[in-house]
């Protein structure tokens, strides 16, 4: 049985950052609530809401600080990852939850207004590994005139 998950839905609070010792190393790590909805297209153009459940979603590393910085409430999201079953005791009470742990995680355009791109900067190009990035240039999609009142089902 694979335990591999994809789904799209809607962050329910702003992302939490923290740091956890991994070993000897601190690592950063997020949090976020997720509702993942289905939504039923009907026959008339509008849609159904189908269910949904929620998940609470963990980030690592530098994608973890990154989605502190560019997510919010509300956003609908695309995420890809693990799923897990996390065990505790609460006093004399076993407690479980089921967890994500995102290994991709993406925000609908529907919810842009604008794009800010990072280029690698010169000593990542010249083949060194460096996750710094310099911003190269802004793209502002003119969204409104392809949004439609069934573009955006939340």
């Amino acid at each position: 049985m694979s335990n591999q998950f994809t789904g799209t839905g809607n962050i329910g609070q702003a992302p939490a950052l923290r740091t956890v010792k991994v070993g000897s190393e601190d690592r950063s790590v997020a949090d976020l609530r997720i509702f993942f909805d289905r939504s039923i297209p009907q026959d008339d153009g509008s849609f159904e809401d189908g269910g949904g459940f929620w998940l609470t979603v963990t980030v690592w590393g530098s994608r973890a600080e990154t989605v502190v910085k560019l997510m919010s409430k509300g956003m609908r999201v695309h995420v890809t990852g693990q799923l897990r079953l996390v065990s505790w005791d609460d006093d004399g009470e076993a407690r479980a939850d089921l967890r994500l742990t995102a290994d991709r995680l993406s925000i609908d355009p529907i919810c842009l207004d604008s794009v800010q791109v990072r280029k690698k900067n010169s000593q990542a190009s010249m083949g060194g590994h460096n996750p710094d990035y310099a911003v190269d240039h802004t793209f502002i999609p003119n969204l409104e005139s392809t949004r439609s009142s069934d573009d955006v089902h939340y």
